[in-house]
């Protein structure tokens, strides 16, 4: 099994959201987020985690990139609840057994964008068109020899999928 950690290779996500990630947390997409703002009004540092963040699980924080790594069973559980948690915590929702359903579902999106290789990084771009939201996630793939020590060690980018979330939401309405 593959999840998710977030990665820092250069201190830029300090400065590019409000509240950065912390560098190997769980994390997942975190578009839902921005369910009840409008992305054509967001700016700044708001606009800058609307458009390329992917949401570290235990700091609530952005981070731009994410790296594939193993995760176990257990891992897995511990990561729904901890979202569980967190949606109650932190996204209103009424309590653990209805938040639970919800983070069950972000977890397993995430797992649908783990088809790389251990430790590949991936990134996340965020658009809004005529009122859906549509994420694109691409690899981003090392330059010959260089280790994640560096952020400018990538030079391709490979795309992987581009998901319109509305689709999505309605998918996992109907199961």
């Amino acid at each position: 099994m593959k999840l998710l950690r977030t990665i820092a290779l250069d201190p830029s996500d300090t400065i590019m959201f409000d509240v950065p990630a912390v560098s190997g947390e769980w994390a997942i997409s975190g578009a839902f987020r921005f369910c009840d703002r409008d992305p054509a009004k967001l700016s700044g540092k708001g606009r800058a985690a609307f458009r390329s963040g992917f949401l570290g699980v235990q700091s609530w924080g952005w981070s731009t990139l994410a790296q594939i790594v193993p995760a176990t069973e257990d891992d897995c559980r511990a990561l729904v609840e901890l979202l569980a948690r967190q949606l109650v915590d932190r996204f209103g929702a009424p309590d653990l057994a209805t938040a639970r359903p919800a983070a069950i579902d972000e977890v397993a999106f995430v797992q649908s964008l783990c088809t790389h290789p251990i430790s590949s990084l991936i990134a996340v771009h965020r658009a809004a068109n005529d009122g859906e939201v549509r994420e694109t996630f691409r690899r981003l793939q090392l330059r010959k020899g260089q280790g994640h020590g560096r952020a400018f060690s990538f030079m391709e980018v490979e795309e992987d999928s581009d998901l319109n979330l509305a689709d999505i939401a309605g998918e996992l309405q109907h199961r």
